[in-house]
């Protein structure tokens, strides 16, 4: 796993812009998630040491994971906490505990030799708490929002825009951003909804979660070709993220219990961190009678995912629709698109902000009989399914990573010019 990380990211520093432009510079970044697992980190994270600068972590411990090691020249640090799903109390525990964890690392090591950046992965958006001394000490400050939290909630809780807890996490959002000097987000539907309540647009700078293309290479698409997969043996559906009721696995079973009435050979890989909701999943493909047709084949690496997508038919995105997935733009799409994969993903506002009608394969959120309908479609007309790739790669091309990182850098330098 380290080998794997240092070829990709020190390959991405061979190629950083010779002037360095962040030497000298001593980076704090804190995230709770893992790492090098959680993709968005990891690439803040090469980014910044490609162009110099040192850099602290914090981020959560796994089960076999080193408490401290030097990771490809960065300095990791592991609390040994487990991202479980359940409540609202145990989530306020184990987020306090690692902010008061984190905090006290972070002010210490100032008083050491101060920061020039601090570097705050949501969720939650509070972790901003662990940037004050540094802050105080002369750091700039940056909040990368993943998600926007108060859409989140609503969906992992089922809670109403109006209930006191959802606005709650709006003022706590709002009271992080006033303490940043810069802010983050992964697309322009949340950077929509943070300047609607939060802070000015100004302030707000997108950088989309694209595949970084030394470890997802580009395969363009050549229209009219035949399709190469041998249709009579298998038809691979792929789905791979956080397994959550959310995301739809019980959608795609349900389509693919339809599906295998017209395609006999068609099974679903599913890959992602095992979860309580697996077993659900698990359980329902069994009293649909596809215990044969879904498989689970665990977490991967991003290097790993690679290979998984290229032994793939097609990729899904079986979101259910609520709060969240309406809004939310996922990087899969963007890591099948990379390969030459057909995608299959809802049509909600944070998908079609980005993606014409002719670009993906379209279905209707949570609806598993249109999903299994752009299944069957995939499979019998392959030839014009390569057209779609082609065009979703087209969008794909102009928020390459190169460029994406380009954004993060520059607007990371703008805040440290002020100093």
């Amino acid at each position: 796993m380290i080998q794997q990380m240092d070829t990709a990211a020190g390959s991405r520093a061979g190629t950083a812009t010779k002037s360095k432009r962040f030497a000298g510079k001593r980076v704090a970044m804190v995230t709770f998630s893992p790492f090098p697992f959680d993709p968005r980190p990891r690439r803040a994270v090469e980014a910044l040491v490609g162009e110099g600068a040192s850099v602290d972590l914090i981020c959560l411990g796994g089960d076999e994971a080193p408490k401290h090691e030097i990771l490809n020249g960065v300095n990791v640090r592991r609390l040994a906490m487990k991202h479980e799903r359940r409540g609202k109390l145990e989530y306020g525990y184990r987020y306090g505990a690692f902010i008061l964890v984190s905090s006290a690392i972070f002010a210490i090591r100032s008083l050491a030799r101060r920061y020039d950046l601090v570097y705050v992965h949501n969720m939650p958006d509070i972790l901003v708490l662990s940037a004050l001394i540094p802050k105080a000490l002369g750091a700039k400050v940056v909040l990368d929002l993943h998600d926007p939290m108060p859409e989140l909630m609503m969906t992992i809780f089922n809670s109403t825009s109006d209930s006191k807890s959802v606005g709650m996490m709006k003022r706590l959002e709002k009271w992080s951003i006033a303490r940043t000097d810069l802010v983050v987000t992964a697309s322009v539907t949340f950077k929509r909804i943070f300047s609607s309540r939060s802070c000015s647009a100004e302030k707000i700078a997108v950088v989309m979660n694209s595949p970084d293309g030394r470890i997802f290479p580009f395969y363009p698409v050549k229209v009219g070709s035949p399709a190469s997969q041998d249709r009579k043996e298998r038809f691979v559906i792929m789905y791979h993220g956080s397994i959550v009721e959310r995301n739809g696995l019980g959608v795609a079973i349900d389509a693919l219990a339809q599906v295998r009435q017209a395609i006999p050979a068609a099974e679903l890989r599913i890959y992602g961190a095992r979860t309580a909701f697996l077993d659900r999943v698990m359980e329902m493909a069994r009293s649909k009678k596809l215990q044969d047709a879904v498989h689970y084949l665990g977490p991967k690496m991003l290097e790993d995912l690679v290979g998984e997508i290229e032994k793939c038919d097609i990729g899904i995105i079986p979101n259910q629709r609520n709060a969240f997935t309406d809004i939310n733009t996922p990087t899969r799409i963007f890591e099948y698109l990379a390969l030459g994969k057909p995608v299959i993903a809802p049509a909600t506002l944070g998908i079609q902000d980005y993606f014409k009608p002719d670009s993906l394969l379209f279905f209707e959120a949570g609806n598993a009989g249109d999903l299994a309908r752009q299944i069957e479609y995939a499979f019998s007309h392959p030839r014009e399914v390569l057209d779609v790739v082609r065009k979703g790669q087209e969008i794909f091309l102009t928020h390459s990573w190169d460029s994406e990182r380009e954004t993060l850098l520059g607007r990371v330098s703008e805040i440290l010019n002020k100093a």
